[in-house]
C-alpha cells in the first residue's frame, strides 16, 4: 500500500528532490563508519570515536593515523551502485528528479548516472594539494607513495575534497541545495537518520507539497513526513520505477 501511495505522489510531481545519507550505500556494501562507537589506536594508546577520527584537529595533530583509517574505513574502491542509485538516475531520466543531495562521499550516484548531484560533504574522488594546489584523482591519490600522500611536484600533504569534522561546508553547495529543495514540489529523504547537522537543518526549506520517508529506523522527522516506509531504500524505488 505504501509503495502504491508512493508512485502516485511522484506520478503527481514535478520538481522532486532526494536527500539520502549513509543508508543508500551501505546496500552497495559500504558501511556506516559510525557504527563503531570506538576504534583503538595502538599508537597513541587511546579509544576514539569515528567522528573524531576524521575531524579536522586528528588530520592536524595525527596525519598519519588520519590517512590509515580514511583509507581504510572511507574508501572502497570496488563498490558499485546499488538499486537506490540506478532508481534515482532513471527518476532524473525521466525528468521527474532534478536534484540529488547527498551526505555521502563515495561518488555512486553519478557513476550510476545521475547529473545533478550536490555533494554536501565532498568526494573521496577529488583530491588537491594543500601547497600548489594540485589535483589529484583517487587513483592517483592512492598510488602516492606513503601513508600520507605527499604531492609529486612539491612536496605538500594531499588531502581529500571532504569535509571533515569541525569543518564548514562548502558555500556553493549550500546555496544549491537550499534552492532545490525550496523550489521542490515533492522531497524524498532516504537512508539517513537525519542527526548530523548542518546536514539534516536542510530540509527545512522545503515548502512543496509532500516529504517522504524512507528508512530502515525511525527518525526524528517521521511526524512531518506525509508518508515513512521503514524498509530497504533500494528494494522500495526498484519497485516504484517498475510501476512508472
Amino acid at each position: 500500500m505504501s509503495i502504491e501511495k508512493l508512485v502516485e505522489i511522484i506520478k503527481s510531481s514535478d520538481n522532486i528532490v532526494f536527500f539520502g545519507g549513509a543508508g543508500v550505500s551501505t546496500e552497495s556494501n559500504i558501511p556506516d563508519f559510525r557504527s563503531s562507537s570506538g576504534l583503538f589506536s595502538q599508537k597513541l594508546n587511546k579509544n576514539f570515536a569515528p567522528e573524531q577520527l576524521v575531524s579536522h584537529t586528528f588530520y592536524s595533530i595525527y596525519p598519519e593515523d588520519f590517512f590509515k583509517f580514511y583509507k581504510d574505513k572511507l574508501i572502497y574502491t570496488d563498490a558499485k551502485p546499488n538499486k537506490a542509485h540506478l532508481s534515482l538516475a532513471k527518476l532524473e531520466t525521466m525528468g521527474k528528479l532534478k536534484a540529488v543531495i547527498t551526505q555521502n562521499i563515495d561518488g555512486l550516484h553519478q557513476m550510476a548516472g545521475s547529473k545533478n548531484v550536490l555533494e554536501l560533504h565532498g568526494s573521496i574522488h577529488r583530491n588537491y594539494c594543500t601547497k600548489c594546489n594540485t589535483f589529484f584523482d583517487l587513483n592517483e591519490m592512492l598510488n602516492l607513495d606513503g601513508v600520507i600522500p605527499y604531492c609529486n611536484k612539491c612536496g605538500g600533504i594531499v588531502r581529500p575534497d571532504v569535509v571533515l569534522y569541525e569543518e564548514g561546508l562548502d558555500n556553493d553547495v549550500i546555496s544549491k541545495t537550499i534552492d532545490a529543495i525550496s523550489s521542490a514540489d515533492l522531497l524524498i529523504i532516504g537512508g539517513t537518520s537525519l542527526v548530523v547537522y548542518p546536514a539534516a537543518s536542510f530540509i527545512n526549506y522545503f515548502k512543496g507539497n509532500n516529504i517522504i520517508l524512507i528508512n530502515n529506523s525511525k527518525t526524528p522527522y517521521d511526524s512531518k513526513a506525509d508518508l515513512v516506509i521503514n524498509e530497504s531504500i533500494g528494494k522500495v524505488l526498484d519497485e516504484v520505477i517498475k510501476f512508472l
